[in-house]
This record gives structure tokens, C-alpha cells and sequence, in this order.
């Protein structure tokens, strides 16, 4: 037999593999983008005279991108299903390219530049909603359309990849934020009575409150411009096409991605478990969407987004001269351990690295939390053990929830399903991040914010055990399986 009958071309699938993950990279870009933006942004809007910029609505407007989330990952399904993974991500592009320009400029054609107003807040809130929804969009389908296209051996490590993407897009736009504030500083923020903060160097900060945070979310533009133009050059996905009945073209892109000999096996297996485009959500059970939904309220109830989020504000908390510069070693930190899981999820498999993380990350989040109590501990104590929280969830919950996640599901309910558990990571997404400056800001008696800072990361190590102990009593192990597979262990199960 000739290559072309036995091998498919390796360079041809993680070609296309690259363009899907550069929808991860925006997805990390997006949503970390706020870390160093959102104390320019606060300041700016401070100055308003029609209304009071307190912690609560400021916690809102650095999570109101997580609202489009919720809206895109929740009509996620309805896209896949109706439109392909295809086009879904290319309107996904769409959605980041023109959310970066309306946030670098909310006050176009309604309003003059430069005055902060409650009908501002308002218009700039949509556009980060608007990329939202790009965001929610990308975080269901990449990681989708990732399993669609690749071989079973490697569908573990092509689908951590995503993960890797999005942890890097994160490092970028640290990068990013760091080199555009350059040598401006950032203002300085004080908490006054009943939630309402006073500014304190505005007129040393005045770059970076005018123009500083503009440039930041502006900056994603290149990015998305390039993703939504090289998406139109990948192929839409084998099952989709084989579900919707175009078996030839179904067939000829398995070919490419595993020799003609395994093409004609896989597209048997395939048309075998979807012999219609989509059936019921709750057709295996269940379990199945809750094993799947609680997987991605885990992922965020652990509450390491309010670490990525507000990294700069939490380490100019502890004391440290350089919050920008610890963000980005940070950053760094995480994209070596994401490395981990890409090079051991198909060798160790799934469910141990979710455990093990899941130890760590609770052993990071007292670390902080008991440097809060115990105030002899040096504050390079309360780093490493962020550092721990943060590299800990990076080669676990990180990538490894996106794997399950695309892969855990039975054909026929995969976009309805995938919808689902990822809309509801983003309600939790949400939930965390809005809450974490106003819990993290709690003062009580002597210890002052040092309550606040206890109560959020002791909180956020419980969470960590109780999701280690889920992981052992219900998550299945998936490595090696088939996504065909998936749907004949669930119908044992129902």
C-alpha cells in the first residue's frame, strides 16, 4: 500500500489545527486583556459627573464580557449545528475584531471623546459584550471542531493545544499591556466608605486613564483580523459533513488527516452513531450533561480567572514594587505548565492530572489564604503559593476540561451538550469575577481587607477539594476512546 492509502499528512492536520487554536488565543487574549486595563478604565470612568463609579459596578464592567460568553456559548450549539464549525468561527472573528475597535473607542459617532458618562459605560459594556459572544463562540467550537478533525491517539494533546493558546494569548496581552504602559504609571485607587473609591495621582496617571487602556483593548484588532481572514482556508469538520449527509467530502478530508485505508473505517463508525444531524439532549441519560456541566462549573468555581483578571491588582496587594512584572512571569509560569498536560494527558490520561491539580491548587489557595492570618510570612510566601494555585490549574483544569469536554459527548448531541456545560462555565466565569473585588475588599474588625483576602482564596481551596473527589467518584476515564466510543458507554450507562 502507498503512504497515501495508510498515513494521512501530518503537516496538513496541524495546519489546520493552528488556525483553530488561534481562536483560543483569542479567547485568552479577550478576556485577560481587562488585567491591565481595568485601573485606567476605573479612573476614567470616576471622573463621570451623572453617576457614582463604585467597586460593584466597576466588578461589572470587568466582567461584562463574560455576559457575551454566556450568549455565545449558550447559542454555540445552535451555530455548530446550523451553520457548521466552520462559519461559526469565522463569525467569531467577526464578533473579537469589531468588540477591540469599539472598546478603543466607545464614543464614536454618539458621544464626545473623552467624557465619561453613564450612557458610556453603557455603550462600552456592549462592545465587550459583543466580543463576549466571539469568545463564547470560540470556547465551545475550537476545541470542537479540534476533536472533529483529529486522530484518536492525539486527540488529547491536538485539544490541549487550544489550552495552550488560550494561556498564551494570555502571556501576549500581559506582554501587550506591559510595553504600552511603558513608563506611565497607573493611578492609584483607594477605598473610601459605602463602596466608593477615590483616585489619588490622576494627574501623574492622566496616559494612562485618557489613552493607556484604549490601546490595550485596541490591540487585539491584528489578531482577529488574521484569524477570521486564515478560518475562511480550513476545511469544515468530517462529522459535521458526514452528518449532514455529504459523505464524499467527509471522506476525502479523513483521507488527507489519516490515509484513505482508516478514512473509509472511521467514516463506517461515524455514520454508524449519527444516523440523524442531532437528537434529544437527554437521549444517554442524565448524567452524561451533568458529568459535562458540572466539569465546566469546576473549572471556574475555583476561581482562577479572579487571578488572571486582576493579577496586577493582587500582587500590588501584597507589597510587591512590580505587579506588571510579576503578571507576566506569571504568565510564563503558566505557559510551561500547560506544556505538562499537552505532553502527559495521553500518557497518564485525564483523570489523574484533574486530581493531582486539583491538590495543588488547594494547597496554592490556603498557601495565600494562611499568608492573610500569619503576618510574619515574607510576601514572596504569598507569590509562590499564587504561582502553585495558578501553575497547578494550568496543567489540569486548564486544558484538561476542554478535552472532556469535546470529547465526553456522544455524536448526535455533541453541539446541544457542548453548548450547555460551556454556557454554564461562563455563568460561572461571571459569577467569580464579579464577585471577586468586592469579596476580596471585605473588611472585618482588626483584620481589615486581611478578612476579605482569607474568606476569597480559603473559599476557593474548598472548592478545589470537593472538585478532586468529584473527579475520582464520577468523571470516566476517556483516553484512547474514540469519539465514537463515547456514545456507545453512555448507552450502557442509560
Amino acid at each position: 500500500m502507498s503512504n497515501t492509502e495508510t498515513q494521512g499528512s501530518k503537516l496538513y492536520l496541524f495546519s489546520i489545527v493552528l488556525v483553530a487554536v488561534l481562536g483560543g488565543l483569542l479567547f485568552g487574549y479577550d478576556t485577560a486583556v481587562i488585567s491591565g486595563a481595568e485601573k485606567g478604565l476605573q479612573a476614567f470612568f470616576m471622573q463621570a459627573k451623572d453617576f457614582v463609579y463604585t467597586d460593584g459596578v466597576h466588578g461589572f464592567t470587568s466582567a461584562s464580557a463574560l455576559i457575551g460568553c454566556i450568549i455565545g456559548s449558550a447559542l454555540s450549539g445552535l451555530f455548530a449545528s446550523n451553520f457548521g464549525r466552520k462559519k461559526s468561527l469565522f463569525i467569531a472573528g467577526v464578533f473579537f475584531f469589531l468588540s477591540a475597535l469599539g472598546s478603543y473607542d466607545p464614543e464614536f459617532l454618539f458621544f464626545e471623546h473623552g467624557e465619561p458618562s453613564f450612557s458610556l459605560l453603557i455603550t462600552f459594556n456592549l462592545y465587550r459584550v459583543l466580543g463576549g459572544i466571539g469568545v463564547g463562540l470560540a470556547s465551545a467550537i475550537c476545541p470542537m471542531y479540534i476533536a472533529e478533525v483529529a486522530p484518536s491517539n492525539i486527540r488529547g494533546t491536538l485539544v490541549s493545544w487550544n489550552q495552550f493558546a488560550i494561556i498564551f494569548g494570555q502571556l501576549v496581552v500581559y506582554f501587550v499591556n506591559f510595553v504600552i504602559l511603558g513608563d506611565h504609571i497607573v493611578p492609584i485607587i483607594q477605598s473610601m466608605a459605602d463602596g466608593i473609591n477615590q483616585v489619588t495621582n490622576l494627574g501623574e496617571a492622566e496616559w494612562s486613564v485618557s489613552t493607556g487602556w484604549r490601546l490595550m483593548f485596541v490591540s487585539e484588532a491584528v489578531p482577529a483580523g488574521l484569524f477570521s481572514l486564515l478560518v475562511l482556508c480550513v476545511p469544515e469538520t468530517p462529522r459535521y459533513l458526514a452528518m449532514c449527509g455529504n459523505d464524499s467530502k467527509a471522506l476525502s478530508i479523513l483521507s488527507r488527516i489519516n490515509g484513505s485505508v482508516k478514512a473509509q473505517e472511521i467514516l463506517a463508525n461515524i455514520k454508524a452513531t449519527a444516523k440523524e444531524k442531532t437528537e434529544r439532549l437527554f437521549t444517554y441519560g442524565w448524567l452524561v450533561i451533568f458529568i459535562g456541566v458540572m466539569l465546566s462549573v469546576f473549572q471556574q468555581a475555583v476561581g482562577i480567572n479572579a487571578v488572571l483578571y486582576y493579577a496586577p491588582r493582587i500582587f500590588e496587594s501584597m507589597g510587591m514594587d512590580s505587579p506588571m512584572v510579576q503578571t507576566v512571569m506569571m504568565g510564563i509560569v503558566n505557559i510551561l505548565f500547560t506544556l505538562v498536560a499537552i505532553f502527559t494527558v495521553e500518557k497518564w490520561g485525564r483523570k489523574p492530572l484533574l486530581i493531582w491539580g486539583s491538590i495543588g491548587m488547594a494547597i496554592g489557595a490556603f498557601g495565600v489564604a494562611m499568608c492573610n492570618v500569619v503576618d510574619s510570612l515574607p510576601p514572596i510566601i504569598c507569590v509562590a503559593s499564587i504561582m502553585v494555585y495558578s501553575a497547578s490549574f494550568m496543567f489540569s483544569w486548564g486544558p484538561i476540561c476542554w478535552v472532556l469536554i469535546s470529547e465526553i459527548f456522544p455524536n448526535t448531541i455533541r453541539g446541544a451538550a457542548v453548548a450547555v456545560a460551556v454556557a454554564f462555565q461562563w455563568i460561572f466565569n461571571f459569577i467569580v469575577s464579579s464577585t471577586f473585588v468586592p469579596m476580596y475588599n471585605m473588611q472585618l474588625g482588626d483584620m481589615g481587607d486581611k478578612f476579605g483576602h482569607l474568606f476569597a482564596y480559603g473559599l476557593y481551596g474548598i472548592i478545589c477539594v470537593v472538585a478532586a473527589i468529584f473527579v475520582f467518584k464520577l468523571v470516566p476515564e476517556t483516553k484512547g476512546k474514540t469519539l465514537e466510543d463515547m456514545t456507545n458507554l453512555w448507552k450502557k450507562k442509560n
